[in-house]
């Protein structure tokens, strides 16, 4: 029998035995480290919940566990909490079916009616409802160098970073306050004009503390006025751009293709070795956009259970009864959307 417990992220020594698990394990991700748990949590007022199976110095899996309150959509318990991975980990399917049962029962103590595992190896047991062909991943290895970086790229797509080196556009990283007011106020924007309510800045912020070096913020500037930021995430030698965004006149000047491109050729002085464009979903514009740049997709599995007689939650604004809500939502003035959009934003989990 797998002996599963929760363990306290306060406490350092978990903290470190439980980093040293995920670092080895080959699905181990950033959304599996304590530090994207407690970030969450700090971020969003959202608590973490984490599981792991063995014995003190002994791990043999991992789960990591957010429970969502939203007076809107409801609860959930969510593995993990706002990443698109940080599903269950484990030394053989035992485990992992024995750190799903154990949430499972987790999240009817906390009556949370669904749980979601998003990633890692998916629960082999019944009553799981396993969503395949919807969500796509995009990775693949970087170049060598920066011009072997750009030929990398399918020629429509390069003409077009090409047309950006033409423009006199400034690229900056960091992790500072400059650096946070930017990319805040361009992703709030660009979220804005694509229908969706921004996140709360605490997150990022939250984010940004909990990682240190393993998390950064690129800006593309013109005239000294931000146009594109993404922050991103640094984990096993691999960039994930997570959070990022344009203003409306960023194609003007082809801000986002540069900043993509720069983060590429950034990632790869910091070390990096692949670059993970997270996921989209079959049929849209991120994934066609995503495919242009050369990237391949995978589809990816999730796992679901619900309590009996219970639906499991609607959160993505591509669903068909969310289309006149985004449709408002766009007309916004930006200063309401980023007034209200941290409020409905911090329970989507």
């Amino acid at each position: 029998m797998v002996a599963i417990r929760r363990v306290d992220l306060s406490d350092a020594a978990h903290v470190r035995a439980i980093d040293a698990y995920v670092a080895e394990h080959p699905q181990g991700s950033a959304f599996h480290r304590p530090a994207w748990s407690r970030a969450i949590e700090r971020g969003c007022r959202q608590a973490a919940h984490y599981l792991v199976a063995g014995g003190e110095g002994s791990l043999r899996g991992a789960l990591p566990l957010t429970e969502v309150h939203s007076p809107l959509f409801g609860r959930a318990l969510a593995s993990a909490g706002f990443a698109v991975g940080g599903g269950p980990i484990g030394d053989d399917q035992a485990t992992v079916d024995a750190l799903a049962d154990a949430a499972w029962k987790l999240a009817e103590r906390l009556s949370c009616p669904s749980l979601e595992l998003r990633g890692g190896t998916l629960p082999s047991a019944s009553g799981w409802h396993v969503e395949e062909g919807i969500y796509a991943g995009f990775s693949r290895a970087l170049a060598a160098d920066d011009e072997a970086e750009l030929l990398a790229i399918p020629r429509k797509q390069r003409a077009e970073v090409r047309r950006a080196q033409g423009f006199d556009l400034a690229v900056r990283t960091g992790r500072g306050e400059q650096d946070r007011a930017d990319h805040y106020a361009v992703y709030a924007e660009s979220v804005r004009n694509l229908g969706t309510p921004v996140f709360p800045r605490s997150l990022f912020d939250a984010v940004l503390d909990q990682f240190g070096e393993d998390a950064d913020i690129l800006t593309v500037s013109h005239d000294g006025r931000p146009l594109s930021s993404v922050l991103s995430l640094y984990d096993k030698g691999v960039v994930m751009p997570y959070w990022g965004g344009g203003k409306h006149d960023a194609r003007t000047w082809r801000a986002n293709d540069m900043m993509y491109y720069a983060l590429m050729l950034h990632a790869r002085r910091r070390g990096c070795t692949a670059f993970d464009f997270g996921r989209s979903k079959f049929g849209t514009g991120a994934f066609a956009f995503k495919k242009n740049w050369g990237f391949e997709p995978e589809p990816l599995g999730y796992a679901i259970r619900t309590a009996d007689g219970q639906e499991p939650r609607q959160i993505n604004p591509l669903s068909p009864r969310y289309r006149l809500q985004v449709a408002l939502w766009q007309k916004l003035p930006l200063a309401i959307a980023n007034r209200l959009g941290p409020w409905i934003a911090r329970g989507l989990g």
